[in-house]
């Protein structure tokens, strides 16, 4: 059986957004904080319990490992369980025009007080060059889903983790890597802030800024999306 043609289909956007203006309002920078902190303790908790796992396992195992962890918290973590109502792993969603119904980001956070309809999108990307799991790769498979409308495209900021196995670190790796896209033409990528490091602690975080071009085409102007930032943060 074929599957279904790659069409605009607005009336599944209409559905989904109904009574909804947008995009979303931003989520504050202090909560992002939390959830990245959030984050980095799942890594760890699951590196000590699962470290083979971690250290050699393919992406949607770690990835498992941390949707489990992620629940967990929110029992057990206070600042986590105020924020988090549940985490969703390859939860089907659709794109910023329904042309695409089974796009399946690594990990949904439902938040609470947020819309449901509208979790806070996380895309995981192991990184490690000897086996050819590159910046390159992260990019085109991660930041670009974004920038296109594939992944939260009725939101401000999103996520992306690095599952870090070589010595790549934001800063020098994804910086000059985005350095090089942002004057080349076209920039795949709609660079307009290079990384910005977030916090003084031991996670390597920062967000960039990246522009998006598609319209929402069922709301009247302005729809246009604007910019998003992506919070990078990469766990070794």
């Amino acid at each position: 059986m074929r599957g279904p043609s790659v069409r605009p289909r607005y009336d599944q956007v209409a559905e989904l957004t109904r009574g909804v203006r947008l995009p979303l309002a931003p989520i504050a920078g202090d909560h992002l904080e939390v959830l990245a902190e959030g984050l980095r303790k799942a890594f760890d908790d699951i590196r000590a319990d699962a470290p083979d796992t971690v250290a050699a396992g393919e992406e949607p195992e770690v990835t498992a490992l941390m949707q489990a962890r992620l629940n967990r918290l929110i029992d057990e973590e206070p600042l986590w369980g105020q924020l988090v109502l549940w985490v969703g792993r390859g939860t089907e969603s659709i794109s910023f025009d329904g042309s695409h119904l089974e796009k399946r980001p690594d990990f949904s956070i439902v938040l609470s007080g947020a819309d449901r309809r509208f979790p806070l999108i996380a895309e995981a990307k192991i990184l490690d060059a000897a086996a050819s799991k590159t910046t390159r790769l992260y990019c085109e498979k991660g930041i670009r889903r974004f920038v296109q409308g594939e992944y939260a495209w009725g939101s401000h900021e999103a996520f992306m983790i690095g599952y870090v196995r070589d010595e790549s670190s934001i800063d020098p790796t994804l910086t000059a890597f985005l350095s090089s896209a942002a004057v080349s033409d076209p920039d795949a990528y709609l660079v307009e802030a290079l990384p910005v490091p977030v916090g003084t602690g031991s996670s390597d975080l920062a967000y960039t800024s990246h522009g998006r071009t598609f319209l929402y085409g069922n709301q009247r102007p302005p729809n246009r999306p604007g910019p998003i930032a992506l919070w990078h943060l990469w766990l070794a």
